[in-house]
């Protein structure tokens, strides 16, 4: 198709809607250096500033997919189960999860990424397990789907290579916080894999890229829509992350924390919300309906069959699966530093974002994409929302290494808290589910 790159930006700025041949023709373009980064940028910025119909969102992750491979792998399986949260703090759901239904025989395949900024990434949280591989190509998670049930690996270089590139120009032009961008960079990767079945966890609040409730459901019911005639069957479930989830901020810290709810013994809300969505997929399956699925997932808790799934996992990736017994096998911080509170009362809120900005300074996240992470970093919550707390009593706990001011950030985690007189209401964790 010939086309005129200054025409369509021109109609871009206008506010008018392109055609799927057009929008495939220009992504192609980029792609292959016909046209400029700064042509994609401005495209970038007019789509940010007026959005776009339902229908271009659609066929911008359809061009998006068509940049590299389609797996398919759904075509390998009964039923493969996938999951994606748009990213919280605290947040190692997919961790949990992926076992989880595997020991009820439910298989699930995920790509996953590192963190940036925040939030933190499923795959450096793994790969603070000695021996962990993530790199899997189609073959070998077919193969570790097939021996364990489940496997969670980076999303490689052939699936939607236009993705990589665009987020990058994203980052810098401040068009991140776009719905059909965000629709489009999710979606591309998630339909490429190709499974039968994927679960969406749109947070909003403090420590979400969504800060708006109303918002969060736009951005679901956005990402549904593009995955319309794809063979992937979708449903989001829309969560809270006005405060942290579960207890554990950091890598190794949360592999841990991982390991003590599949034992039974997690943090409530952490159970709560990786129950539901096991659940949820479990019923889009076919072979479940919703309190059902429920009781077999805590069965396989009570009975060990879940951890038994995780250990089995682990090693099917070359992870040293001895940690689950034995966390010391884990890296361990240079020195862990207690914060109490400066006075009494109850907890009536946690700034899940400043907790997140910590750990990046901590070490345990990263400010640019090529920074290491230090495993071993992290937070470890004591006094979480709705507890009381007495002066004194421990809010939480720094695992730093030794080259931070501890005083300096131990003043600034303190202040992450807000202690009140009254007791807070109780947290609606699920606020909507959309299919």
């Amino acid at each position: 198709m010939k086309f005129s790159p200054y025409e369509l930006l021109d109609r871009r700025r206008e506010g008018d809607s392109w055609s799927l041949e057009e929008l495939e023709a220009f992504l192609e373009a980029w792609m292959a250096a016909e046209i400029g980064d700064e042509q994609m940028a401005a495209f970038l910025m007019a789509t940010a500033i007026h959005g776009m119909k339902p229908e271009e969102a659609m066929g911008l992750t359809q061009s998006m997919i068509a940049s590299g491979e389609s797996w398919n792998l759904r075509d390998e399986f009964d039923f493969l189960a996938d999951k994606h949260s748009t990213g919280g703090v605290g947040d190692k759901v997919s961790i949990i999860l992926a076992p989880w239904l595997a020991s009820c025989g439910v298989k699930v395949a995920m790509l996953s990424g590192r963190g940036l900024g925040h939030t933190g990434g499923t795959l450096d949280k793994l790969e603070s397990i000695p021996g962990f591989r993530a790199g899997l190509d189609r073959a070998e998670i077919i193969a570790c789907v097939e021996a364990a049930g489940c496997a969670i690996a980076t999303s490689t270089a052939a699936i939607a290579p236009a993705d990589r590139r665009m987020y990058a120009l994203r980052d810098v032009t401040g068009t991140v916080r776009s719905i059909p961008l965000i629709t489009a960079s999710i979606m591309s990767k998630k339909l490429a894999m190709g499974a039968s079945a994927l679960l969406l966890d749109v947070k909003f609040g403090r420590g979400a890229f969504m800060r708006d409730l109303e918002e969060s459901r736009q951005l679901a019911r956005s990402l549904i829509r593009a995955a319309e005639g794809s063979g992937t069957a979708v449903e989001a479930i829309v969560s809270d992350m006005s405060v942290p989830l579960g207890r554990a901020i950091g890598n190794a810290l949360e592999i841990v924390e991982c390991v003590e709810t599949l034992r039974g013994g997690g943090p409530d809300d952490l159970y709560e919300l990786t129950r539901e969505q096991a659940a949820r997929l479990m019923v889009m399956s076919g072979e479940w309906s919703i309190e059902p699925a429920r009781a077999r997932l805590d069965d396989a808790i009570r009975s060990g069959a879940a951890l038994d799934s995780m250990r089995k996992w682990i090693e099917a990736q070359e992870g040293d699966a001895r940690f689950i017994d034995d966390p010391g096998r884990l890296e361990r911080a240079a020195r862990v530093e207690e914060v109490r509170a400066g006075e009494s009362g109850w907890v009536s809120g946690i700034d899940p974002l400043e907790l997140g900005l910590i750990g990046v300074e901590i070490g345990a996240g990263r400010k640019r994409q090529s920074d290491p992470v230090d495993h071993a970093a992290g937070i470890v919550i004591h006094r979480r929302y709705g507890d009381e707390v007495e002066r004194g009593d421990v809010l939480a706990e720094l695992h730093l290494p030794q080259n931070v001011d501890v005083n300096a950030v131990s003043r600034r985690l303190a202040a992450a808290w807000t202690i009140s007189e009254e007791r807070p209401p109780e947290r609606n964790l699920i606020r909507a589910i959309e299919s």
